[in-house]
């Protein structure tokens, strides 16, 4: 049996190689090929992903634009998220599909980094404008859910912990602080960008709150997103790869699997070294501190090669240190 992680769920399979007649990733055979709802791959296309014995579920994945990872010797496979077919929109998760008509700010944050303190000014922020239309919803990267669920004990604004890293995946999050701004159509207003509402790390981070929040209230109040940008930045390929050996790497620490998980932590920093969500993210359930050594000696590395580690868009920033 091999365990299948995809769409936020976890089953069991037989095999690689799907019996014919069974739904795949929720997609059924038709006579005119494989359909899910309205949408189908034409059998002319299926045929690639179709054998003797059955499907091969890596390749079905790949008809979708969906990447795999399959680690036989440890029994599990994990498919990711669709490429977005749209960069321009916001993909949709939870509670944002009944927030349209509201203008957002996706916060992205950890309890393994210290944006956790914005948290309060984050609420403050959403009570002060949800007048004008307009609502924070806040996204933890932690994989540990317990972690993010005492610094979320006070809040009122929607709040979702993505323990298995999908949402980061549908936005590419590297790092945390990052906020995306949606509009009341559900467009992108700003792409992935380092903000912070307080000045708590300025001197590590060389990013002006007041600047930042001070634009926010221009947007949500007059409409002035300040940024030419209205598409989400896209991932590489090697991104994308990437984050699915992180999210193997997790179901592995969580299953007490160390070697094998290690082995797909250094896959997956191999593949993005830059990726901070994965590579720190994944410190406190590989029992290291995301505090500690082990993320100075990841900054360093990553300061040494010349990656930045805050990535804020130049108009209404303080250039970051690189």
């Amino acid at each position: 049996m091999i365990t299948l992680l995809a769409d936020g769920h976890e089953e069991k399979i037989d095999g690689l190689v799907v019996p014919h007649g069974v739904p795949i990733l929720g997609w059924e055979r038709k006579p005119h090929g494989w359909c899910r709802g309205d949408a189908c791959i034409p059998s002319f296309r299926a045929v690639a992903a179709e054998t003797e014995d059955g499907v091969d579920l890596v390749r079905f994945a790949e008809l979708l634009g969906r990447q795999a990872v399959a680690d036989l010797d440890e029994g599990v496979v994990v498919v990711g998220e669709p490429a977005a077919p749209a960069l321009g929109r916001a993909p949709e998760f939870g509670p944002l599909a009944g927030l349209r008509g509201t203008k957002v700010a996706l916060v992205f944050w950890a309890s393994w980094c210290g944006c956790r303190y914005d948290l309060p000014a984050w609420e403050a922020l959403h009570r002060e404008l949800g007048g004008y239309g307009f609502s924070v919803v806040s996204v933890s990267l932690d994989r540990d859910p317990q972690d993010a669920r005492e610094w979320l004990a006070d809040v009122t604004h929607p709040a979702v912990i993505d323990a298995d890293g999908r949402i980061a995946e549908l936005y590419n999050v590297i790092n945390v602080p990052t906020v995306v701004w949606i509009d009341e159509e559900g467009r992108i207003a700003r792409p992935q960008d380092t903000m912070t509402a307080t000045d708590t790390f300025r001197s590590m981070n060389g990013l002006s709150s007041e600047r930042a929040t001070a634009a926010l209230r221009r947007w949500v109040i007059d409409g002035d997103a300040g940024t030419a940008l209205r598409e989400l930045r896209a991932p590489t390929g090697d991104e994308r790869l990437a984050r699915l050996h992180g999210r193997l790497a997790a179901w592995l620490f969580r299953d007490d699997r160390r070697a094998a998980g290690e082995r797909h932590l250094a896959r997956a920093a191999e593949l993005a070294p830059h990726d901070l969500a994965i590579r720190r993210g994944l410190m406190p359930l590989n029992g290291v501190d995301p505090f500690g050594e082990a993320y100075f000696d990841l900054r360093q590395e990553l300061e040494d090669s010349g990656v930045a580690i805050y990535r804020p868009l130049p108009d209404w920033h303080e250039e970051a240190p690189r």
